[in-house]
């Protein structure tokens, strides 16, 4: 390559500096050493970088655009550089994290900007999946770490989990429903005749979830919890939803809640890693999501978006 990082730096500095000797100052290089790289690399690329008009040195036109695209390359090595001491004292270069779907990402906004305040050199990744998906996704090293995987945890090992926060369930529908009008518990029956609305498990390998449908019911499969709670408002179907994302719903009489034989247990959400591995922005943000509250939190900022 005719090109190198050091003759780069060194037309950056006589650019900035004004001459060939400010930059030699500035640069801890004797001026002739300047001097013949910068008459080396215009031998070498065949076009002349700078008029010299006695010490004062300007950037010809090919000398400003070698030097507005080098300083890209530049910046790239001093980031570069860093990143290598971060991996070195254990930082990732890179890191995923893995949110269900229920939860809207930019209820992570403080939290990401608290971890770049730490470090700019781990570049960040925030994937979604739903119910089993999450799970995949980790085990596939997609992500290397969730925050609020619905479930359990599928068996056969790999991965470390633990309680991250739990969430109420209600069977909801609209008022125009026909299961709005039946004043008395649900019973399996009542519901085989109407159709569910559920939200689509993202596993492709590990066996998906189906929650709330019966053998042989209809069901209206909608991309994310969002879209299940318009459905079931509309009076599409029905169906199991969050307490807290259905409670000023049904304080406006969008949704009514009824009681069912087969009413949906708490939903508990874990936190979980891969099995040996533990850098340091991993643990950053496993020890963020233990700190008290966050879940509390993360479930509130979704709601207000």
């Amino acid at each position: 390559m005719k090109l190198s990082l050091d003759a780069l730096q060194i037309l950056d500095a006589i650019d900035r500096r004004g001459s060939f000797a400010a930059a030699g100052k500035a640069l801890h290089k004797v001026p002739s050493t300047i001097s013949y790289t910068v008459g080396r690399l215009e031998e070498d690329l065949g076009v002349r970088v700078f008029e010299r008009q006695g010490p004062k040195a300007t950037l010809t036109a090919a000398g400003r655009e070698l030097l507005a695209e080098g300083r890209h390359l530049l910046r790239a090595a001093i980031d570069l550089e860093l990143r290598v001491k971060k991996v070195s004292a254990g930082w990732e270069t890179s890191l995923a994290i893995g949110l269900d779907s229920l939860f809207d990402p930019a209820a992570l906004a403080a939290d990401l900007r608290d971890f770049y305040a730490v470090t700019r050199h781990t570049r960040l990744r925030v994937v979604q999946d739903a119910l089993t998906g999450t799970w995949e996704a980790l085990l596939d090293r997609r992500v290397d770490v969730l925050i609020g995987a619905a479930g359990d945890g599928p068996s056969g090992g790999g991965h470390l989990c633990e309680p991250f926060g739990t969430l109420s369930f209600v069977f909801a529908v609209a008022p125009s429903h026909p299961l709005a009008k039946l004043r008395r518990r649900l019973t399996n029956a009542d519901l085989q005749q109407h159709r569910a609305i559920v939200v689509a498990d993202s596993a492709r390998k590990l066996i998906p979830r189906t929650v709330g449908v019966l053998a042989g019911q209809d069901a209206l499969t909608v991309p994310d919890m969002r879209a299940k709670i318009a459905m079931q408002k509309a009076g599409v179907g029905f169906g199991f939803l969050p307490e807290p994302f259905v409670r000023a719903a049904v304080k406006r009489r969008e949704l009514v809640i009824r009681d069912v034989d087969e009413p949906k247990p708490a939903e508990t959400f874990h936190l979980a890693w891969r099995t040996g591995e533990t850098g340091a922005a991993q643990q950053w943000w496993l020890d963020r999501a233990r700190s008290r509250g966050m879940f509390e939190r993360l479930l509130a900022l979704t709601l207000k978006t």
